[in-house]
């Protein structure tokens, strides 16, 4: 059984009514377009228009077209009133990023939402209350629309409305729900940033279908982490199927059905929330000004959250399995000459047991990460050096092996220009994940005489 489980932004955007007047006014926003991108001098048109919904497919059962931006227009103001039962709204804006759609939102004259000089969120969202009575909705856009097309809506929506009845029907009389969710073109692009939160309705959605039926699988398809916070504790199952290209439904119908081990390791963390996130305040250029000041430095991923002391709500290298795993038996040698790729003597075989300890054939990714205990210089407490992915049916083990070299070991001197090894005790880690509470670890000790001899190679 499917459904579409809430409408498209398009029927959003068309479902939104403005008048054009706080009263008496006719139904409908005012439009004023110019030709200039800076919304100077006197529109070269002046209309009235039902909605806010440009490249919007037709839609048999609302009735419309879409909407035609004038030729020649390079800006646009949409002035209208919107009337409200006190309660939570979402304001959306949906557009094409760099590619002609720079956009700000106004209601009751505070800025709301704002990509005018920088692309922020092809597809912005904001949330807010508003009181019983008319409000005052100004939306401005400026660009011409480019190899995108000439997309651009917007719509208001009052929070417990999104959820269509057929869908709720469905998650109350079944076993299981399987809920796509995620971004698209339209609401993820590589013109413009997208916003940490899921797009516009798809938070309620889940949160009404996790009510209706404890079984709700959410699949998200992202380029990268979104934020869960509000339903993560109330889902059995996430499946983060990133972009996966044409067979990505085969591969991810495989997987829910058991037919193959979910085996795959998040390549980036998630964070609880975007402010958690180690460049959240230098993301964007310094108000005012076209510089960014990349100050995290080396701390950016996971070794950002950890100098921070920053818990992310998914750690870099999670992930869970059919079946699960044990490490053991951890050993950290010096390579043999077979493998020894440097005159120093910094070549090891990190060798350790991997264990299928559950009752199906699965797949492990065991990662190895190397820590200095008392750097010169500031480095993360820990780093990926490398890692072994392991194939075992139920009850089986094998012994993996991850071979580290110089580099394992070095950081880049800024003054000397070149990648230096200092003598030191380092730690050794076998983990599941980056934050695995219960991983494999053991000391290594480098001499001067080995640092000396790599750095000076």
């Amino acid at each position: 059984l499917y459904d579409v489980g809430i409408p498209d932004v398009s029927d959003l955007a068309q479902q939104t009514h403005f008048s054009t007047a706080e009263s008496g006014g006719t139904a409908g926003v005012m439009a004023d377009y110019f030709t200039n991108e800076n919304l100077e001098g006197s529109p070269s048109e002046h209309r009235v228009e039902n909605s806010i919904n440009y490249g919007a497919s037709p839609t048999a059962e609302l009735g419309f077209s879409p909407q035609s931006y004038p030729s020649g227009a390079g800006s646009a103001r949409w002035t209208g009133f919107y009337t409200a039962d006190a309660g939570t709204y979402d304001f959306f804006v949906q557009s094409t990023g760099e590619a002609g759609g720079f956009y700000r939102v106004y209601v009751d004259g505070k800025l709301i939402l704002d990509s005018w000089t920088e692309a922020r969120a092809v597809a912005g969202l904001e949330t807010m209350n508003l009181s019983n009575g008319t409000h005052k909705i100004v939306v401005e856009h400026h660009g011409r629309p480019g190899f995108l097309g000439a997309r651009f809506r917007f719509g208001i929506v009052r929070h417990g409305t999104y959820v269509r009845p057929s869908a709720e029907k469905i998650a109350s009389s079944v076993d299981a729900v399987v809920l796509a969710v995620g971004f698209n073109a339209e609401s993820e692009s590589e013109g413009a940033d997208r916003t940490f939160r899921l797009p516009p309705g798809q938070d309620e959605l889940i949160e009404k279908i996790a009510s209706l039926n404890k079984n709700t699988v959410v699949v998200i398809t992202s380029g990268g982490g979104v934020d869960m916070h509000e339903w993560v504790d109330r889902v059995p199952a996430i499946v983060e199927a990133w972009y996966s290209g044409q067979e990505g439904g085969t591969a991810l119908a495989q997987v829910l059905f058991g037919d193959a081990d979910a085996s795959g390791r998040l390549p980036i963390s998630v964070e609880r929330r975007w402010e958690d996130n180690p460049v959240h305040d230098s993301y964007y250029p310094k108000p005012g000004t076209e510089e960014i000041d990349y100050k995290e430095g080396v701390f950016v991923g996971y070794r950002g959250y950890e100098h921070n002391g920053t818990k992310p709500l998914f750690p870099f290298g999670y992930g869970l399995s059919y079946t699960s795993f044990r490490h053991s038996n951890l050993s950290v040698r010096p390579a043999s000459p077979a493998t020894n790729t440097s005159s120093s003597g910094l070549d090891y075989d990190v060798s350790f047991d991997v264990t299928n300890i559950g009752h199906r054939d699965g797949a492990d990714v065991a990662e190895v990460y190397v820590g200095e205990t008392d750097p010169k210089v500031p480095r993360p407490l820990k780093e990926l050096k490398g890692f072994a992915r392991v194939n075992l049916k139920a009850g089986a083990t094998q012994r993996a092996n991850v071979h580290l070299n110089a580099r394992s070991f070095a950081y880049y001197d800024v003054n000397a220009h070149q990648w230096r090894v200092d003598p030191g005790e380092f730690t050794i880690y076998v983990a599941k994940s980056v934050d695995d509470g219960n991983a494999l670890k053991t000391k290594l000790t480098l001499t001067a005489d080995q640092a000396s001899k790599e750095t000076e190679r």
